[in-house]
Order: structure tokens, then C-alpha cells, then sequence
């Protein structure tokens, strides 16, 4: 392929058109991939994420729609990629999996990532890469990793655009629904394909000396922004500690942090207890995922989201401990702590960047999972849902009802699509009064899923946190309420966090509300009459908290 003249300059609306393209990329990489894949948690929960790096393995772009959790597998993934296979080794066409927190940069073992080198004369001049989170390995254990499903180092699933298939059938033998699992990969080939093509495009339209400076410059300018936006804050050391817990423990966990701001630069010491016989420890990539993502929010949201933002940010966590584990720790659940380590930095920089903050969200990725054989078709199925809750209140507005915060970002499955492809029934779906924090801003209420099974034999497992402490209030802002789980009469109890349900059992899932901001007696009388009147509080609060007259 002949090139086009490298020569040009690259000036900064070069960067911008370039930092655009890159970006069309993989917007286009993520929407197909939804619109090919098969399961439920990828078409209509979007569990996915696409993004593409240059030769090096930095990224250089994210898409907008996916999770930032999923930042963590992605670097990671392509970092032991390119690390473990020298340029001269990888072919056009070639496609590499890897999942694994240990071995191969991933953070659980659901988020499956594909990444495929894009060559132009022989050379790698880019990466793209896309995730989905696999729906599967349902009915496991979470005391080590080896119980939490198959582990995929970084290794080759098409070779020079041949699929390898004895490599792609001893995965799909290790998955429960290894049908589901057949398509969406396929879906993330095809994903990856596009990719490939878009950007061979964009090199043939610049020429890739110029794509390489411009990618360059966009890092540099996030870094940039970044460093001139934490330049603000001011400079000195901020401590904050909160507590931790989920149903697999019978404790709660201490964590803290310490975040030092030092003229344009942050760092961010967490302490922690030793890593866990349970799904929520933490690899580093998902901690310095979630490390990024809260700096990000708090000293310039529009920071274009690449490997720029990470210059500035030095992290450590102690080795072996539940924000640092090492093999063999469990890490299913690690997204629940990942949203309090969320807690802990915006906690410790409320009084530095008190209008950036928001009073504590949810502080929960509420998982559940119910797995069984399906009476309509005596096929194994896998049904996983995170479910919202609350959003913090902040220095100027309410908090959101009933959404996902932080380090999630998916859809909810619509109720028509879950009891179209499960035997299961929704019984209610509502928002829950009062449970928003009480504020000059009112937190966010959480949601209550009531959920009934059609089929015996059905195993449900519930991911959560906040069910003993309430997301903290700020600035004289009251807390959230907890979260809770309800079964029907008769059915076994839930013991950490598991459960076998039967046909006409139900379960209703509570997820935690969110902190309120600000001292309630500064809300506004007409705000309070309008909670009132759409039942987001109760009368009782309103005149005990508010002073309201009806």
C-alpha cells in the first residue's frame, strides 16, 4: 500500500479531527459489536466496551458508552500482549483472548477481551480491542479464582485471520451456555474486524507517521488538562476511611486512603486488610481503573478519556491486601469494591473540591445472578443483572433516582426481554420512597426488583454492599438508606449471599439510595412539596426533617 506524504505539521485542529476519528472508531467498534451479539447482557445491557491503542499499548480512545471498570482489562490485556509477543511474531489477521487478573492483565474472568494488531506495510502501527462481559459461569465458588470459571492468558484465537478451533472449543466446553458464548465472540471478531478496517483507512488518508504525532499530541494534551486541572486543587493531604461490606463476609472491612496533591500531581496511598476467601478483591488493573475514573470526575470530567490522564497519578495499595490481591484471591465481585474505593477519594477530597463532589452514590454494583436449567427448553441458562440505585446529591442539584454510578455504566434489561429468554417473572419494579438522603439536595432513591422464579432447582446469588452502613450525606446532607434482600414465605434464606430457589419463590432486591448535600433546612419549600406530592418522601419526613406544612 503507498502511503501518503507524512510531512505535514501537526497542528491542533489536526489532533482534534484525528482525536474525532479515532473516536468514530470506536463508537462504530462498540455499536456493532451490540448489534451482532447473542446474549442479553451485550444486546441489551451493553456490557461492553471498545477502545483502540497505539503500537506502544497506550490508549488512545474509549468509547463513551462502555464501563469504566472495563479501562482495567483493556490496558491490561494489551500491555501483556504486546510485552509477551514481539512485533515480528504477530501476523495480519491475528486476533488474541485473554482474561485473566494474574496472568494476563484482565480483572475478572467474565470480561473476556479480544484485541487484533492492525498492520500497515508489515508494520503494527495500532491496536483495537474490545470487551464484553460473558454472562456464564453461574453456580460458582468464590474462595480462589480456580473456582470462578476458565482462566485465558493472552493467546492467539485467530491465526493470520484462521480460527483457531481447538482453542475455541476448550473454552466453549468450560462455559455453561457455551451457545451464547459461540455468538458473542463471534460478534467481538466481527467488532474487531471493523475496527481494523476504519483504521487502515485513517492511515491511508494521513499516513501513519502522522497518525503516530497526532496520537502522541492527543495524549500529551489530555495530560496537559489533566495537570492544569489537579494545578487547582489545592495543594495537601487528604485522609478518608470508610467501611466495606457484602453478603459473602460476616465483617466489615476498614478501608482508607490518603490522597497527596503536590502543585500537578496526585497521589493516592490506599490502606487496606489482607486480600479475602471471597469474590471482592481487587487486581491492580481494576484499582487503577477506578483511581483514574475518580480523579477524572473530580478535577475535569471532559478530559478526553486515554493514557494521558494516567501521567500525572501514582497509586499503591499494600501487595496481597483486598485492594491488591494476588494469586490465587477470588476477584468475581470486584467491582463492589471498586465503588467504594470511588467513596474513599471523592470522601477524601470534599473539603478540597467541595462543588466537584457528590455526597456517597449507592456505592454498590448489585449483581444478581439466578442460573438453572430452563423448563421451556432443558437448556442450563444464566440470567445477570446489575441493578441501579441511588446517585449522591451534589453542591447544586438533586442526586438521580435509580441509576448506574461510577465505575458501572449498562442498561437495565428490559422486562419484556428477561421473562422473554427466562423462566422468570418481574412481579415490581419501583423506586423506593425515602430512600434518598435528606439534603439541601435530596440524594437518589434506590430501586426495588422483585423478581419470581418459574422453575425448581434455580441458583441465586446476590453481589452487593451497603446492606450494613448507609451512603454518608455531606455538608450537613443526611445518608442513603441501605440496601436489604426480601425472599418469599418459605423459601431457604440467603447465606452468604447464596441461595437455591423453587418455582413461586420470589426475592426482592433493595439497592442502597444516596447520600443528601447540604443542611436540609436550605431546601426550598416548593422542592419539598414536589417530593412529597411524587411520593419520593413521606409527609412524616417532610415535617420532621423540612418543617413542611401540608
Amino acid at each position: 500500500m503507498t502511503r501518503q506524504s507524512d510531512k505535514a505539521q501537526v497542528d491542533p485542529i489536526l489532533v482534534e479531527v484525528v482525536g474525532s476519528a479515532l473516536s468514530s472508531i470506536v463508537e462504530e467498534m462498540g455499536e456493532t459489536l451490540v448489534r451482532a451479539a447473542f446474549s442479553t447482557n451485550i444486546k441489551e445491557r451493553r456490557d461492553c466496551t471498545a477502545s483502540v491503542f497505539d503500537a506502544g499499548g497506550r490508549m488512545l480512545a474509549q468509547d463513551e458508552g462502555g464501563s469504566p471498570l472495563h479501562l482495567g482489562s483493556l490496558m491490561g490485556v494489551v500491555d501483556a500482549i504486546t510485552t509477551r509477543y514481539p512485533p515480528d511474531q504477530v501476523a495480519p489477521g491475528d486476533v488474541f483472548i485473554g482474561n485473566d487478573p494474574f496472568n494476563g492483565g484482565g480483572s475478572h474472568l467474565p470480561d473476556i477481551v479480544l484485541v487484533s494488531p492492525v498492520h500497515v506495510d508489515g508494520e503494527i502501527v495500532a491496536w483495537v480491542a474490545n470487551l464484553a462481559h460473558h454472562a456464564d459461569f453461574g453456580d460458582r465458588g468464590h474462595a480462589h479464582i480456580f473456582q470462578e470459571g476458565i482462566r485465558i492468558p493472552p493467546v492467539r484465537l485467530m491465526r493470520a485471520g484462521e480460527l483457531q478451533q481447538d482453542l475455541f472449543d476448550l473454552i466453549l466446553l468450560n462455559c455453561q451456555v457455551p451457545h451464547e458464548r459461540r455468538a458473542d465472540l463471534r460478534a467481538q471478531i466481527a467488532a474487531n474486524r471493523l475496527a481494523v478496517t476504519r483504521y487502515i483507512e485513517l492511515t491511508e488518508r494521513y499516513g501513519c507517521e502522522t497518525l503516530e504525532r497526532t496520537g502522541a499530541a492527543l495524549l500529551d494534551y489530555t495530560e496537559r488538562r489533566t495537570r492544569a486541572a489537579l494545578a487547582r486543587v489545592p495543594d495537601g493531604e487528604y485522609a478518608f476511611t470508610d467501611l466495606f461490606d457484602c453478603p459473602e463476609l460476616d465483617e466489615e472491612l476498614e478501608l482508607g486512603v490518603v490522597v497527596t496533591v503536590r502543585g500537578d500531581s496526585v497521589d493516592v496511598a490506599f490502606s487496606a486488610p489482607e486480600q479475602v476467601r471471597a469474590s471482592i478483591n481487587v487486581v491492580w488493573t481494576a484499582l487503577y481503573a477506578a483511581v483514574y475514573y475518580s480523579v477524572k470526575t473530580l478535577v475535569d470530567p471532559d478530559i478526553v478519556a486515554n493514557a494521558g490522564l494516567h501521567r500525572p497519578v501514582t497509586i499503591s495499595a499494600p501487595q496481597g491486601s483486598v485492594l491488591n490481591c494476588v494469586e490465587p484471591a477470588a476477584v468475581n465481585g470486584r467491582s463492589e469494591t471498586c465503588q467504594r474505593v470511588v467513596d474513599l477519594i471523592h470522601g477524601a477530597l470534599a473539603d478540597a473540591v467541595p462543588e466537584a463532589v457528590t455526597a456517597a452514590s449507592n456505592g454498590a454494583n448489585t449483581g444478581v445472578h439466578f442460573s438453572g436449567v430452563d423448563p421451556r427448553t432443558g437448556r442450563y441458562f444464566v440470567y445477570l443483572e446489575t441493578i441501579g440505585g441511588g446517585c449522591g446529591a451534589r453542591a447544586t442539584k438533586d442526586g438521580l433516582d435509580g441509576v448506574q454510578v461510577h465505575m458501572t455504566n449498562t442498561s437495565n434489561l428490559p422486562v419484556e426481554a428477561l421473562e422473554s429468554e427466562y423462566p422468570l417473572c418481574v412481579e415490581e419494579y419501583a423506586l423506593i420512597d425515602d430512600s434518598g438522603g435528606v439534603g439541601a439536595h435530596r440524594g437518589g432513591m434506590g430501586i426495588r426488583r422483585t423478581v419470581r422464579v418459574e422453575a425448581d432447582g434455580v441458583h441465586f446469588w446476590l453481589d452487593t454492599s451497603r446492606m450494613r452502613s448507609r451512603p454518608w450525606g455531606l455538608f450537613g446532607g443526611g445518608p442513603g438508606a441501605s440496601a436489604a434482600a426480601e425472599l418469599s414465605d418459605g423459601a431457604r434464606p440467603i447465606v452468604h449471599g447464596y441461595t437455591r430457589l423453587d418455582a413461586g419463590d420470589r426475592v426482592a432486591i433493595h439497592t442502597a439510595g444516596a447520600g443528601g448535600y447540604g443542611d436540609p433546612g436550605e431546601r426550598a419549600p416548593d422542592e419539598v412539596q414536589r417530593d412529597v406530592t411524587d411520593g419520593r418522601i413521606s409527609a412524616d419526613t417532610a415535617r420532621e426533617v423540612y418543617g413542611w406544612q401540608s
